[in-house]
């Protein structure tokens, strides 16, 4: 048989990868994975802590180290590795450094105020520098916590936000109305700091106060059992920070938990610390399930039994924000984090039905779990990550709303995995219908599929084609066709792929990097394998790149970030995506040559 030399090659990447995902896997059945984001975390990490009076010498010398540790040789931050520097996180990490005694050198001072400084950055920024006294609150574009009273069809309504913005607003509006200042006794002058000059918030009028108090009801009604808003980090921080404005202090209940809580999210490195921006157990277990299977582990493996119980007993049961645009919808489906009742998302449901589907466990969650998916469904066909018809595009014309995504709407890649669960299971054959012509529609004209959580149009690629093999679309469909062609167009000469994160600004860049990564030549692998590509020489060439750049222990090498918050703005290294998707490439590769 001409291809047993590539099988050797492919079972001995395989084995490797196996034993070695294996030994990742926690004692209680997780798989997790560091959630790797940039610099402006472990600065605001400081500064709510200096606001909330819980400054530690041991903190600072671990904040000072990850923030020194991080800088460019330019003396810049950025937002990915290897990025571009950006204002805002440079400065967040350069006041930090400040604060904690360290001078950042004259490189990060000439590029701040090279940018235009303080003045020309982001709104969170500024706020962080108002909680400082280092910025005139009244001289950042207000949010108001009126917001909060108008009724969810109301052109304002708060429900028109994107959930990760919602929760986030509204603990940011409250925050901002009170106005609160702890002095940090640092002088930024130099980067355009305007310290002193804050005007207390005023008596509030009988509006204001009637918003205050339903925002405070708002936020604590939503916190979740760890602690957290969402399990993410800015809704959890700024809820923290408008709930000690409020003057509450550490015996109130809620604020108590948020800051015992958010201890679970700080990453000890060595001398360094630095929190993550968010933790994605059931999404990595969920991935990791559905590698091992494809390469071979059998469903009654003792590890896979336990990452099946844990992920059942994470079935969400509980109504969220969801239902305020679907109050008919039963509740179903899988989140993202270890704690977030209030909003799971359609791709961990799809992706975890498809992982207990491969256990043979759990077919009552899953049915509840594709049935809630079913009814997230955008009119148009597409799938949103957390609500339905989220796409108030006018919302970024709104002064404050000037850092990254705040709306959710349908996109190829949630759609994709999606539709790949319905069409595999052979379930909801309406919706998948409806969903599969939206996803035709979403081609791009050069074959590739745009990708909002991954970076990105191979990510978006990686995702369709399975979907429409799963789908019943033929491999000789022209949407196929063109979609091969264009992996074939930017695949590199070594066999491997990648693709810059300026992508996303750049179309010239799509598809298209200087460097290779293990994920996103597994997002187009899977790409080939699905459109029955698997033993052309495009196909073969990716294995390759796979195989040989494996290292001794079965684990692959990823410093790029290829995971996607809000393009551009905010970017992702998930830790174990470097493994997770190489073994569930080249697992099904495997598949299709033996099968």
């Amino acid at each position: 048989m001409t291809i047993a030399p590539e099988l050797t090659a492919l079972d001995a990447a395989i084995d490797k990868g196996t034993r070695r995902l294996l030994e990742l896997q926690r004692p209680d059945g997780i798989w997790v994975g560091e959630l790797e984001s940039n610099v402006t975390m472990t600065a605001q990490h400081l500064f709510w802590n200096h606001v909330l009076g819980l400054r530690t010498p041991e903190l600072d010398r671990g904040i000072a180290n990850e923030l020194m540790a991080r800088m460019r040789d330019d003396g810049t931050w950025s937002i990915w590795w290897e990025g571009p520097p950006d204002l805002s996180t440079s400065i967040e990490a350069y006041v930090g450094l400040r604060m904690c005694g360290v001078d950042p050198g004259p490189k990060a001072l000439a590029y701040i105020q090279r940018e235009g400084g303080i003045p020309k950055s982001r709104i969170f920024t500024k706020c962080f520098l108002a909680l400082l006294g280092q910025w005139p609150w009244q001289r950042i574009v207000p949010i108001p916590p009126e917001l909060v009273l108008l009724p969810p069809g109301a052109p304002f309504s708060i429900y028109n936000f994107a959930c990760w913005a919602r929760q986030t607003f509204v603990a940011l509006a409250l925050a901002q109305s009170l106005r609160p200042v702890r002095h940090a006794d640092v002088d930024l002058t130099a980067i355009g700091s305007r310290p002193g000059r804050t005007r207390p918030a005023g008596r509030p009028n009988a509006l204001r106060r009637r918003a205050q108090r339903e925002a405070e009801r708002w936020i604590r009604e939503r916190q979740e059992a760890d602690g957290s808003w969402g399990g993410i980090q800015p809704p959890w921080v700024w809820g923290i920070i408008a709930l000690s404005a409020l003057g509450y202090g550490l015996d109130d209940p809620t604020l108590g938990k948020a800051v015992e809580g958010w201890q679970g999210f700080m990453v000890h490195d060595g001398d360094r610390i630095r929190p993550e921006a968010c933790q994605s157990p059931v999404w990595d277990t969920g991935l990791a399930v559905m590698a091992l299977r494809a390469c071979g582990v059998p469903a009654d493996h003792p590890q896979l039994v336990k990452a099946g119980e844990y992920l059942l007993g994470q079935e969400v049961t509980v109504k969220g924000d969801w239902a305020i645009r679907t109050p008919d919808l039963a509740p179903g489906g899988w989140a993202f984090e270890y704690e977030n009742d209030l909003y799971p998302d359609t791709d961990d449901a799809a992706v975890v039905s498809l992982a207990l589907h491969e256990l043979g466990m759990g077919a009552d969650a899953i049915e509840r779990g594709l049935a809630w998916l079913v009814g997230m469904q955008s009119r148009d066909g597409g799938w949103g990550a957390f609500d339905v018809d989220n796409r108030a595009m006018w919302l970024y014309k709104i002064p404050f709303c000037d850092f990254g995504k705040v709306t959710d709407e349908p996109s190829a890649d949630v759609s994709a995995h999606a539709l790949e669960t319905l069409g595999t299971l052979d379930v909801h054959a309406d919706a998948r219908e409806r969903g599969l012509r939206w996803l035709l529609a979403e081609q791009e004209k050069d074959g590739s599929w745009f990708g909002r959580w991954g970076v990105n149009h191979i990510y978006g690629t990686g995702a369709a084609l399975p979907a429409l093999e799963a789908c019943g679309v033929p491999h000789d469909h022209p949407a196929m066709a063109r979609a091969v062609a264009w992996l074939d167009s930017v695949q590199r000469p070594d066999g491997g792929f990648g693709e810059d994160i300026l992508s996303y600004r750049d179309p010239a860049l799509r598809g298209r990097a200087s460097f290779a990564t293990p994920s996103q030549t597994a997002w187009a692998l899977l790409g080939y394998v699905a459109a029955g590509k698997s033993e052309e020489s495009a196909a073969r060439r990716a294995a390759d790149f796979l195989c040989r750049t494996q290292k001794g222990d079965g684990d692959w090498e990823e410093e790029h970030f290829t995971g996607t918050g809000f393009p551009l703005d905010f970017m992702i290294r998930y830790h174990l995506y470097r493994i997770n998707f190489p073994l569930l490439a080249l697992g099904r590769l495997r598949e299709r040559l033996t099968g």
